[in-house]
Parts: structure tokens; sequence; C-alpha cells
């Protein structure tokens, strides 16, 4: 890819700036569902292909925003190295910017860290049409008040991703993925006590009144923490696929199908001791699908849990993962101080409002 294509991109921005008209940022596009819906001109990162620096010694890579995230995780894979945050692959399209400006984390987040956690630098197109880098290359350049990372969720509201430097990890040793039948309090009383004990759990999901467990380390490591948990429960060892259903929401649960009529599906964050939600907003455990030692709940539910997430000192999601767009707020509503900061930045980033306006909050 031509590395000129930037300096299209800069000047799509800077027409836009000088007329105020608003720009949709697309990449793959595969992320379309995640955001209220936006009107304007779309503005496409797509042609902004290809790494630029790798070097595996270093655990660095640095990126263009329109590389196919399918393509970047071969190339770490083929040097036995990962993104460790595992963001979703919604289609074959998704790229890496726009899983960056998304800020979304797979199943490996609870153990590894979330997308923000792997972002060095960022070399962005702000609202203004002028090309910005911060951070770099080293995690001692992030010290500081970090630009970088707001960049990650903020879905392109304040600049178009151009690079991204990113932090990779080596692939674990060995793997293996367990499932075993039990209740839902059981299993999260039992993941607290094995990561007590220093078992290596990478993932875990609770689904259908099953636990699956994903063991990374060594092989000697994780054949001693698969004979831990196999001398309190009956296991069935099953393959590492289940977690790419899990990662790229294509497991059954996700489907819209299986929707009741008048559900919608919430993806709810907390500390992974919160209480889980019950029959009090008629919710069935059965309606839940539970990620991240008990910290993040996917929830089919016939009500907002806006409120029901905040009581818990949470925040929620109305996640239509199979819908284009819906024509309301999808994020937990922000305090009003909260709210005038995530509008002063924007101001400062954008102030002629032209990127992704409203795709977070419609007031922004």
């Amino acid at each position: 890819m031509n590395n000129d294509f930037s300096e299209t991109l800069n000047e799509q921005v800077a027409c836009a700036f000088a007329n105020k008209t608003p720009l949709i940022i697309a990449g793959g596009n595969s992320k379309a569902f995640y955001g209220n819906h936006v009107e304007g001109d779309v503005i496409s990162t797509a042609k902004h292909t290809g790494i630029i620096e790798y070097q595996p010694s270093e655990l660095i890579v640095t990126v263009r925003s329109g590389t196919l995230l399918s393509e970047l995780e071969a190339e770490l894979k083929a040097n036995k190295q990962m993104l460790a945050f595992e963001p979703p692959q919604h289609t074959s399209s998704s790229t890496i910017g726009g899983a960056i400006a998304c800020g979304l984390s797979g199943p490996r987040r609870i153990a590894c860290g979330s997308a923000r956690d792997f972002v060095l630098g960022t070399t962005i197109i702000n609202g203004k049409a002028e090309q910005l880098r911060f951070g770099g290359q080293v995690m001692k350049n992030v010290a500081g008040y970090d630009a970088s990372r707001l960049m990650v969720g903020a879905q392109g509201t304040l600049g178009i991703l151009l690079d991204l430097s990113l932090k990779v990890l080596p692939m674990s040793e060995a793997e293996v993925t367990l499932q075993l039948k039990t209740e839902l309090d059981t299993s999260i009383k039992h993941i607290q006590q094995w990561l007590k004990q220093g078992l290596p759990i990478s993932a875990s999901c609770y689904v259908n009144n099953s636990l699956t467990l994903r063991l990374s380390s060594t092989p000697t490591a994780v054949n001693t923490s698969a004979s831990t948990i196999n001398k309190l429960f009956e296991t069935e060892e099953i393959t590492n696929d289940f977690w790419l259903g899990i990662k790229n929401q294509s497991h059954d649960f996700f489907a819209e199908k299986n929707l009741a009529e008048d559900q919608q599906l919430w993806r709810c964050s907390h500390q992974s001791d919160t209480v889980f939600y019950g029959n009090n907003n008629n919710t069935h455990i059965n309606d839940q699908l539970i990620e991240w030692n008990g910290a993040l709940r996917w929830i089919k539910s016939h009500r907002s849990l806006y409120d029901e997430a905040e009581k818990n000192n949470g925040h929620a999601t109305l996640y239509p993962v199979n819908k284009e767009h819906i024509d309301t707020d999808i994020f937990q509503p922000l305090q009003p101080g909260l709210m005038k900061i995530h509008q002063r930045m924007k101001k400062a980033f954008d102030p002629e409002n032209i990127l992704n306006p409203g795709r977070l909050y419609t007031s922004i």
C-alpha cells in the first residue's frame, strides 16, 4: 500500500472541516452496529494498510489502521506471538483500526489486560486535518497524560486512526480447554480459589449451565492445573475453537434468532464479585453468558439495564450485534461532570464536530 494514502485522507478531512461536513469513519465496517447512527460522507481507511515495522524480539508492531485483523494476527502467529487482548473479529473485513477505535477486548482480557493496555502510540488526523503523533514504541513513553490511549474506545470521535504501535505477547507453550457442569455461583467461587492457587486461567465462560476454562502456560503447569480441577469436577476437554465463538461473538448465544420477542442483548461490566442479576429484573440465568471470571455479563433482557448496572457500580451497553444500528444512545449514560469532560475533549480535537458526530452520545 502506498503510504501517500494518508494524504488522501488528510485532504478529505480538510475539505470537511472547511465545509463543516460530518464524516462517517469506516474501515472494514464490521462494527457499524456498535454505536449510534451517524449521517455524513464516508471516509474509509480500508486502503491504508500494511505492517510498518515489526520487531518480534522487542514484542512491538506498528501497523496501519486499515490492515485486516486476520492478516495482522496471522503474521504474529507465524512468530508465535499474539494480540493478547484478543479483539473480536466480527467479519472477515474487521481491521485493527476498528478494533482499537471500539476498544473491545476478548476472553483473555481478564488475564492479560484490555486493548488500552497494549497501545503504545498512535498517529491520527484530528478534526482540523492535522496529523498528530502520540506515544511511541516503548512503555516508558506512556507516562503522564497519554493521549494515544484516549483513542481506544473513542470510535473516531477524536480523530481518524492512521497508524498504531502495539505491544504484543508470546503465545503460551501449551493451552487446554476444559468444560464442566456446575452452578454459576459455585463456578465463580472455585475460579477465585483456583486463581489464588496460581492456576493459569486465561479465559472463563459460563453459559448453558456449563463452565468452560482455558489454561495457558507451560505444559507442566497446564497439566498440573488440569489435575487440580479434575479432582473436584468431572471435566471434558474440548478444542480451543470454542473461544473463537466467544471472542468473535459468533457463539449461538449471540445470534439474533435466539433472542425472544422484545429481548435485547446487553453487555454489562462490573467487579467480578458483583451480585448476579436475577428474577428481580426478569432475567433468567439461561439468558446470561458470563466471562472474565464474573466481571463481564452478556444478558438478554426485556428491559433497560442501565439503572441496574449503575446500582452495582458497573456499566451497561446495549449491544445490537446483528443489527446495523438503533436509534438511541447505546452506552451507559454519563454523569453530568463526566459528560462535560467528554464534550471539552471533543471540542479540543474536533472543534467543528465533523468526526462521527453523535456516535458515542448524541450530545457529543
